[in-house]
């Protein structure tokens, strides 16, 4: 083992999921979280305590019982179930990566503004345009060469037989170029659907200072001490200097957001309202010292700048190198929460099927990120049923409260893994905390309704069931400080008055 074993510990042992820090009382808690807020510039006023969520096990309400009967008769009728699950409070999306999020229309348009060209592969390139590339902007001009980019980009229309992994991870090197520049107008994009999706909060992934982390993981050597290399980072306030970076990178996107979404003015866009947390991606398919470097960056970031909460780890979990590099990643980790304790980690693990991988890789990667990788939720967590000790795994993360982020849809597209080969109700069952997410709504062209629908009618999920995913989605929230979190859960409860009111007053 590359770190050497003074840096695991009994897998019969995982860290407990830290507490929230006490912090000030609500109302000075909400002055002083809401300018890190990317959403409004002035919070709702908190409801009175008439609105806390009811404990958990209590009987269901007269209107959550008429709701469940209405929902029992629309279950067949898709354009109602749509509308009813349209308008269904969701609370947040813990699983979200911000450029897959986007949506595609809105990359083909940023690549015409930007004069990006198009080469045979449907890749955008800088310009000028040489030969076997077409300007993006003939997308104005050319339907069909627009619809060409939208399902390269995409998975709409993929064709019968074509790999869904396949296709999906290859769109995000097609629009990189198209993505690069524009992170402010793809989160008004996205909280603006969110919005329109009765989402309040939103947790997404994002490569802060990406160019500057690069260079700092080139500056330095790959060490087999975490501590060593750690040291080389620190060294001469070099990643003091790329956190500095990524904060006036994060200003400066957030400035364009605010202005993308004319949040200062008399007329903000919906997603004003939604607040917005970054998790730093660290990409697994890199060589060990930049990956090493980015989660340094992540957590630093994490502990520093309110606006970034965590850390996760990004790409095809099946990829050679991230595979190879597995344990090592989830040792670096274990050393890095040491340092960081206050920065969470959410990690994808599990997001495998028998034939993607050789059967030994399937049987620990969701326990490793949980035993060793201190993960305080999974993203994922498809081939549970091949972990060794799947029982046992499940006791634990029900015991300590280790979250499962759930895309059903990107599931199904990706992994082709849904209804009951799906583990979505073997956690719930174990009393796992289960929230449903939309992973990369964009690519996969779909939204947080449609998860909310497909578990509903998958599962025969009732209306309070769908409730207790919505209030499980801002509980697991990586928020600090209990003030924002229970303002949030407040604004969901609420919300979920008004819609049993209006609902049952419709019918």
């Amino acid at each position: 083992m590359i770190f050497g074993n003074r840096l695991r510990r009994s897998a019969s042992a995982p860290r407990p999921k830290p507490r929230p820090r006490t912090g000030p009382g609500l109302r000075a808690a909400l002055a002083l979280l809401g300018a890190a807020s990317l959403g409004a510039a002035a919070l709702p006023a908190v409801p009175d305590a008439a609105a806390t969520p009811p404990p958990a096990g209590r009987p269901t309400t007269p209107a959550e019982q008429r709701l469940d009967a209405h929902l029992d008769a629309i279950r067949h009728d898709p354009r109602a179930l749509r509308a009813f699950m349209r308008a269904l409070p969701k609370g947040g999306d813990l699983h979200n990566h911000l450029t897959g999020a986007a949506s595609t229309e809105l990359l083909v348009r940023l690549a015409a503004q930007d004069g990006l060209c198009i080469d045979r592969t449907d890749t955008a390139l800088p310009p000028p345009c040489r030969a076997g590339t077409r300007p993006a902007a003939d997308t104005r001009t050319d339907p069909a060469f627009r619809q060409r980019l939208i399902r390269a980009w995409s998975m709409q229309d993929l064709p019968p037989g074509a790999s869904g992994h396949d296709h999906f991870f290859a769109a995000f090197d097609k629009f990189d170029e198209a993505v690069k520049r524009h992170t402010g107008e793809l989160l008004a994009d996205v909280t603006d659907t969110a919005a329109a999706h009765h989402q309040s909060y939103l947790e997404t992934m994002i490569t802060p200072a990406a160019a500057a982390t690069r260079r700092l993981a080139a500056d330095i050597e790959y060490d087999t001490d975490p501590a060593r290399m750690h040291r080389a980072l620190l060294a001469g306030g070099k990643l003091d200097r790329v956190v500095r970076d990524a904060r006036r990178e994060a200003d400066r996107d957030t400035a364009v957001f605010r202005r993308t979404a004319h949040c200062d003015t008399h007329a903000p866009a919906p997603g004003c309202r939604v607040t917005v947390r970054f998790i730093s991606q660290g990409i697994r398919s890199e060589a060990p010292e930049q990956v090493f470097t980015q989660l340094a960056l992540g957590m630093r970031l994490a502990e520093r700048d309110r606006r970034f909460v965590a850390v996760n780890l990004v790409a095809p979990e099946d990829g050679e190198t991230a595979l190879r590099d597995y344990r090592l990643h989830m040792r670096m980790l274990d050393y890095l929460h040491g340092v960081y304790p206050r920065a969470h980690i959410t990690l994808h693990a599990g997001e495998l099927t028998p034939g993607l991988v050789k059967p030994a890789d399937l049987r620990f990667h969701i326990r490793e990120a949980v035993h060793t990788g201190h993960a305080e939720r999974i993203g994922h967590g498809v081939d549970l049923a091949h972990e060794d000790g799947a029982e046992e795994l499940l006791r634990t993360m029900a015991h300590h409260g280790i979250a499962l982020e759930s895309p059903l849809t990107s599931n199904a597209q990706i992994l082709g893994v849904s209804g009951d080969a799906h583990p979505f109700q073997r956690y719930r069952r174990a009393g796992v905390p289960v929230t449903l997410a939309t992973d990369d709504p964009g690519i996969s062209r779909t939204d947080i309704s449609h998860e909310y629908q497909r578990a509903a009618t998958t599962y025969d999920l009732s209306y309070p069931e769908l409730k207790d995913l919505a209030r499980t989605s801002l509980k697991e929230a990586f928020l600090p400080g209990p003030g924002l979190k229970t303002h949030l859960q407040w604004r969901l409860e609420n919300a979920f008055h008004r819609f049993e009111q209006r609902e049952l007053h419709r019918h």
